[in-house]
């Protein structure tokens, strides 16, 4: 058989959202000869110290609570639905530790708008798309 052409149909479909967990392993060494002090690498840093979320797990967080306006009592609703059990509070806990570590980024920020002459910063009108 010899092939004239074919027909393409698309299709969307969705993925939901994937949590996983990340493993961090920092094996210990000695020496055997010796009797030096057990040799380790630092353990990395997180936004939450000893905390379960990443980085990007804490800007999901966010994003929905004031991208999408998702308050934390809702997005618990919805972690639960795919088996993550995590409290609203827990959710702020993260929220407020974060805009800390934010914080001097919004300051160079407001002290580089301050430079500019306080000309005002103009946003998308959202009523027509643009």
């Amino acid at each position: 058989m010899t092939k004239i052409g074919e027909d393409v149909s698309k299709r969307l479909d969705v993925i939901p959202a994937q949590w996983r967990v990340l493993v961090t392993r920092r094996p210990k060494y000695i020496c055997r000869r010796c009797s030096g002090p057990v040799a380790q690498a630092h353990a990395p840093e997180h936004v939450v110290p000893g905390g379960l979320p990443t980085e990007a797990a804490i800007a999901h967080v966010i994003v929905s609570k004031f991208g999408d306006h998702t308050p934390f009592y809702r997005q618990a609703e919805i972690y639960a639905r795919q088996g993550i059990r995590l409290d609203r509070a827990t959710l702020g806990n993260w929220s407020g530790r974060t805009c800390f570590h934010l914080q001097p980024i919004a300051d160079h920020m407001r002290r580089h708008l301050a430079m500019d002459g306080g000309s005002p910063v103009y946003g998308r009108d959202h009523g027509t798309g643009a």
